[in-house]
């Protein structure tokens, strides 16, 4: 029979089970909020981490020493990604200038009716057209916004400058204590070994599909966008189609920051049917190239269909911003993941 000291002792005790729980939830939710800015640096990181970790294995062997190893893997890492892509993004912000200063130099200046002259038909429609819309206005909003989002982006380098070098200064810590960290996990999981190392692998497999799909897609997409600059006989068809492989990796830009402009330019010149070509192969080819192969991609190397492949990527962008590209796949197959050992430990 349950005395009442036993029964003030029981009471005592769940009370102070549900503090510890209270005080467990908030610090988590404390932790939450503060890990939240890093969020972006950690995935990259880790992203790069599973990606480089076959080579720095062997840089590890060869020196023996796991500190230099890792600064070695940072920095070669480093060299990699920043030099093209700062050479990319210094050509592209100088060309979206010139292209902006062009389009509005040949719309306000009225020149650019005189190039359908040899359209009789499409050139009374274009000159009705400009005789009652504000032409000059809306194409000078229109450039004045795109290089305000060129200034915006040149302001904003010191701060992707600094989430760059956070990114390399934690992927420099998983390379190094990569095994304590995955030691870590394992403590704290309440998971078997078993599962863990499953675990593991299934996040491994979907960062590289993730980031392997992405490579590949771009630059099917740039190839894709370089041959028609080539067969429209467009300057620097090569440059162009690397330009648009690079923007192609980058969630919120793609391959249209290129050939949009230079189909405007073609249509402001005269070349109408140039023009629609151009476009209808960005709109229709290059554009669908994301929609189609990327899924597939990523789906195959996941294990998973390619509609919940595509809504995992497209859903993720949404909630996470650009690290969704990897956190929406690797959120989904950790969770399938986790039903999966759920659904084997009922049965």
């Amino acid at each position: 029979m349950d005395t009442p000291h036993a029964a003030g002792w029981a009471s005592r005790e769940r009370l102070h089970v549900l503090e510890l729980v209270a005080a467990s939830a908030c610090g988590a939710y404390l932790c939450y909020r503060m890990a939240l800015p890093f969020v972006p640096a950690l995935t990259w990181a880790l992203a790069l981490a599973v990606l480089v970790l076959p080579a720095h294995r062997r840089l590890e062997a060869a020196t023996a020493r796991p500190q230099a190893a890792a600064l070695l893997s940072v920095l070669l890492t480093g060299l990699l990604l920043v030099v093209p892509v700062a050479a990319v993004g210094q050509r592209l912000v100088g060309e979206t200038l010139k292209g902006a200063d062009a389009v509005n130099e040949a719309v306000t200046s009225g020149a650019w009716t005189r190039a359908f002259d040899g359209y009789p038909s499409l050139a009374r429609v274009v000159r009705q057209f400009a005789g009652q819309n504000d032409l000059p206005g809306a194409v000078t909003a229109v450039t004045t916004w795109a290089t305000g989002i060129v200034a915006s982006a040149v302001r904003g380098s010191l701060t992707q400058a600094l989430d760059a070098l956070l990114t390399f200064y934690v992927l420099f810590y998983l390379l190094r204590d990569r095994r304590l960290a995955l030691q870590t996990l394992r403590d704290l999981s309440p998971l078997a070994d078993a599962d863990m190392d499953r675990l593991f692998a299934r996040v491994s497999d979907t960062i590289h599909a993730t980031v392997y799909g992405t490579l590949a897609v771009a630059a099917v997409q740039g190839t894709l966008g370089g041959l028609m600059f080539w067969w429209l006989d467009l300057p620097a068809p090569v440059l162009w189609g690397l330009i648009m492989a690079g923007l192609a990796v980058v969630p919120v830009l793609g391959a249209f920051v290129v050939w949009i402009p230079a189909a405007l330019l073609l249509l402001l010149q005269g070349s109408l049917i140039p023009a629609l070509v151009l476009t209808a192969w960005g709109g229709i080819v290059v554009a669908g190239i994301d929609n189609v192969i990327y899924p597939v991609l990523v789906g195959n190397r996941m294990h998973l269909h390619t509609i919940p492949a595509f809504m995992a990527i497209v859903g993720g962008l949404s909630v996470f911003g650009p690290s969704g590209l990897l956190l929406g796949p690797v959120t989904l197959t950790v969770t399938l993941l986790l039903l999966d050992i759920w659904r084997r430990r009922a049965a």
